[in-house]
């Protein structure tokens, strides 16, 4: 059984509330429960934080025991040198996901410090973004 972790980063706790022109009406708990129901043969976790030291944390936490983390670094993506190092530093592999088209966005959003380290990138397909990364372990 392959088991992957869903590491969001800031804001994305307001999913459901937040901009649902850009991110939807759904809770990121609603998306979950749905697809942990639809892939029962992949151990499937999922963290968020606010705090870009406990993204860090956590990548280090499962970096070396988990078949693959998708993460979704928010705002911190265009920020976080500390992020993107630890993309590196980690052996398994990372899916980088962004709900929204970041190029379609402000110009601040098209620079990325964790994609140059991901095993891929998916951007702009929604909550399914997730699931695209899900497929791409199995």
């Amino acid at each position: 059984m392959k088991k992957l972790i869903i590491i969001n980063g800031p804001n994305l706790n307001l999913l459901g509330k937040r901009e649902p022109n850009i991110y939807g009406s759904l809770t990121f708990n609603e998306f979950f429960k749905t697809v942990r129901e639809k892939y029962p043969q992949v151990s499937l976790e999922h963290f968020q934080s606010n705090v870009e030291g406990e993204l860090i944390n956590k990548l280090h936490e499962t970096g070396f025991s988990y078949d693959g983390i998708i993460l979704n670094a928010a705002a911190y993506t265009h920020t976080s040198i500390g992020i993107g190092d630890a993309v590196k530093a980690i052996e398994t592999p990372v899916v980088e996901v962004h709900i929204s088209n970041t190029f379609d966005r402000e110009e601040f959003r098209h620079k990325s410090f964790v994609s140059p380290n991901a095993k891929g990138v998916i951007i702009g397909f929604g909550l399914q973004s997730y699931e695209l990364a899900i497929q791409s372990f199995l």
